[in-house]
């Protein structure tokens, strides 16, 4: 029982500073960081670059790993008998 704690905080962990960087990473209105890494290699003219849609697929992703580690670390987790 206790590995899989571990495992799971590691992963939450993990997914939490993931997720932090990655909504970071998000440009607003065409100034953000992504937006500058990607202007010199794709157009911007035609709509979302695909480093922008990779970005919010990895974010995404991100998201879903925290939600749900954080589901089984609620079900999984000691606490103590409420008295």
């Amino acid at each position: 029982m206790k590995a899989l704690i571990v495992i799971t905080l590691i992963i939450w962990l993990v997914s939490a500073v993931g997720l932090v960087i990655f909504v970071l990473l998000h440009s607003g209105k065409g100034t953000g960081l992504s937006d500058m890494l990607s202007a010199s290699m794709y157009s911007n003219t035609g709509g979302t670059s695909i480093v922008e849609k990779n970005l919010d697929r990895i974010t995404i992703i991100f998201g879903v790993l925290f939600i749900v580690s954080l589901l089984v670390l609620m079900l999984i987790y000691p606490t103590s008998p409420i008295i």
